[in-house]
């Protein structure tokens, strides 16, 4: 009878990760089980305390620069939309690259847009016939040459084709007709999938001064 009420009884979650059941403080431990409060560790209780307390404030800050991002997208458009109609002219520049600053020449704000990229199953005929080259040139070929093919059709940490390298890859030239069947392919590969926007903060003391960033991200804040 005792277990039957304590199943149905409500149980009552706070933000402190204790639970109380029938009046008695527990802690659902990783695997799902609830252990009594007074059976929980003081360090673990102090651990998890503190993590809770930073991941309210992170998940605020988060939050906060949500808002804040968009407010400033919103105003900068508004800006754009304002100078388009007085002007007949966009500010943007390729892509919708923008920089916006103050009159003085010491402030800044660039909006800038990159293209988000992707490729196709060509990229697989482009592998096959770089490495025929490879394989014949052997000895003849550059190593730095084998060296970009390893990291560009090497995964990256998010198991993506290394773009960087690739694009890299695509600059070396060859008068051999399959590398530049493969050069086509690598071109015919790619695939522009959408686009993402980037907003860049700066400041300096005078107009001929040195730009200094101002940072917005936790891994480089000051």
């Amino acid at each position: 009878m005792e277990d039957a009420a304590i199943e149905t009884h409500e149980i009552t979650a706070t933000d402190t990760g204790v639970e109380m059941i029938n009046g008695t403080p527990y802690m659902q431990d990783a695997k799902g089980n609830l252990v009594p409060l007074d059976n929980v560790k003081p360090q673990h209780k102090l651990e998890d305390e503190t993590v809770r307390k930073v991941i309210d404030f992170a998940e605020s800050l988060s939050a906060e620069i949500g808002r804040f991002r968009n407010h400033t997208f919103a105003d900068l458009f508004s800006l754009t939309a304002v100078l388009a109609q007085e002007y007949g002219s966009s500010k943007g520049g390729a892509k919708g690259n923008t920089t916006y600053q103050t009159f003085d020449g010491c402030m800044k704000v660039q909006v800038q847009v990159s293209d988000l990229v992707d490729f196709g199953p060509e990229i697989q005929v482009a592998k096959t016939l770089i490495d025929e080259c490879l394989n014949e040139w052997a000895a003849d070929s550059r190593p730095e040459i084998r060296s970009i093919v390893t990291r560009a059709f090497n995964t990256d940490k998010e198991g993506q084709i290394n773009k960087s390298e690739i694009f890299m890859l695509m600059r070396m030239e060859s008068e051999d007709e399959r590398w530049q069947k493969a050069m086509k392919a690598l071109k015919d590969a790619i695939r522009v999938t959408g686009s993402k926007s980037y907003l860049r903060f700066y400041k300096r003391d005078a107009p001929d001064a040195d730009w200094t960033t101002i940072t917005i991200d936790i891994a480089k804040a000051a």
